[in-house]
């Protein structure tokens, strides 16, 4: 909602900029999808090293 809110003052305050930015938003969102899908997997692999580093602490903490 706020980002329409700035998108509707920038499109009375520059209405050519923000026409150009709706048309380039697509394409920005496509090439940072490759950056956000590699985050993905390096939060993935730490949390995995993470569970097995304190694993033998949790075993210890359960008995």
């Amino acid at each position: 909602m706020v980002k329409f809110l700035l998108w509707c003052i920038l499109f009375v305050l520059c209405w050519p900029l923000a026409l150009a930015a709706l048309v380039a938003y697509p394409f920005v969102w496509l090439l940072l999808l490759p950056f956000r899908m590699v985050g993905i997997a390096v939060g993935g692999a730490l949390a995995l090293v993470g569970a097995i580093i304190f694993l033998p602490a949790r075993v210890l903490r359960s008995i």
